[in-house]
């Protein structure tokens, strides 16, 4: 790959603001998990329902962006099951930023918590009141999560892998770095 195509800066913006929403979305949420309930836990589960809502916007925008937009090509040295995997995990880590924020909004609905945006904007309940259903999406949320954590763990180690090993400009793909020939 002699010349760096980067994907448009629309696209970038948007990968880096839901890759950093991501990252203080996660472990906030597993902070806050356990702690006792108190008006800090509370505080704490707003932060973190107005980030999901959020990711859920920047997430849609995404991928209208993405369906509209055609993505640089992948180098054409590359493996077909290197293709192949990368569209798989492409496919699943946009399907997780809409899932979980949507599993979230669901599970607050079930456990009678209504979801308010950044305090200002509430949001329709999406299911009415049932504990059991609320507990239910609850263990969906987490385990969601989780999954979206080992893919992006797939993901950034397989860019680093083609950057650095294969000496690819992977990271340039993504606005690190040099700008390259487009």
């Amino acid at each position: 790959m002699n010349a760096v195509t980067r994907y448009s800066t629309p696209a970038v913006v948007l990968h880096w603001l839901v890759a950093l929403l991501i990252f203080a979305a996660f472990p906030l949420g597993v902070y806050m998990h356990e702690l006792p309930l108190s008006p800090d836990k509370l505080k704490l589960y707003s932060y973190h329902k107005w980030i999901g809502i959020t990711v859920l916007v920047l997430a849609a925008l995404r991928l209208g962006w993405r369906m509209t937009h055609t993505p640089p090509a992948l180098p054409a040295g590359m493996a077909a099951w290197q293709r192949h995997a990368s569209a798989i995990v492409h496919g699943l880590l946009y399907l997780l930023m809409i899932a979980i924020p949507l599993s979230g909004w669901l599970m607050s609905s079930a456990k009678g918590f209504q979801t308010v945006w950044f305090g200002v904007l509430p949001l329709p309940d999406l299911v009415g009141k049932d504990r059991d259903l609320g507990e239910w999406l609850a263990g969906v949320h987490k385990a969601l999560n989780f999954t979206l954590l080992a893919l992006v763990i797939l993901h950034v180690g397989a860019a680093l892998q083609h950057h650095f090993i294969e000496r690819q400009p992977f990271l340039q793909r993504m606005g690190w770095g040099r700008k390259g020939r487009t």
